[in-house]
């Protein structure tokens, strides 16, 4: 009788190779799927455009601590992208296009940024640093983003603002603000620029009304 070990180690070689063409020919096609995926677009990151700042003379400066915080929004404002509104209510962004940080972000670094060139208030912090401050200006922001009206894009950047005395929470005013402006053309970095432009002039009005608000206050208590 003859022995059946050559004939099972022939079939487990044979099983053996087929099962290495197999390995190898997935590995093959898995390498050539993964050269036709789609590449990632290239994406443009813009800052908000600097702002045309300036201390008005012969003001005082009120010896008072205010903390400016990251204003609230909706997922759609609240992100990087550059969101724009090309027909009535429907939301869309700038293909291949991103803000350099978060939308409140911007906001929230041009406001202190107004209030530090105002210089009228004495110090400045943002909710990032959590210092200690006698009030606080939180917002909700309401729009930021391009609006087509006749076929011509305009960028509306919309704050509800509310000036807080921090020791008991209480509001000592409210107040909505908001900007539209009509960019130079429709390329995006036209629509950038008045981004630009319609920030500054929320956060230059924002500044005048919460000084006006504060200058009878104390870091103790506030009139109002």
């Amino acid at each position: 009788m003859k022995s059946q070990q050559p004939d099972t180690c022939r079939l487990l070689h044979g099983a053996t190779r087929s099962a290495t063409r197999l390995v190898t020919l997935g590995a093959l096609l898995l390498l050539s799927a993964c050269t036709v995926l789609p590449r990632a677009e290239p994406v443009d990151t813009y800052l908000l455009p600097p702002a045309s700042l300036s201390r008005a003379p012969g003001q005082t400066t009120l010896p008072l601590s205010l903390r400016v915080s990251r204003p609230l929004g909706g997922v759609q404002l609240t992100g990087q992208r550059i969101v724009v509104l090309p027909e009535g209510n429907r939301v869309s962004v700038y293909k291949g296009a991103n803000w350099s940080d978060p939308a409140p972000v911007l906001v929230r670094d041009r406001i202190l940024e107004a209030f530090r060139v105002d210089a009228r208030i004495a110090a400045l912090s943002s909710d990032e640093q959590r210092l200690h401050a006698d009030f606080e200006l939180v917002s909700e922001l309401q729009a930021f983003q391009s609006e087509y009206r006749d076929a011509a894009p305009e960028v509306v950047v919309r704050l509800d603002a509310r000036l807080i005395q921090r020791k008991d929470r209480r509001i000592l005013a409210s107040r909505v603000f908001e900007s539209r402006v009509r960019p130079t053309g429709a390329e995006l970095t036209q629509v950038v620029a008045g981004f630009g432009q319609a920030s500054t002039a929320v956060a230059s009005e924002m500044v005048g009304w919460a000084v006006e608000v504060l200058a009878p206050c104390t870091a103790a208590t506030c009139p109002h």
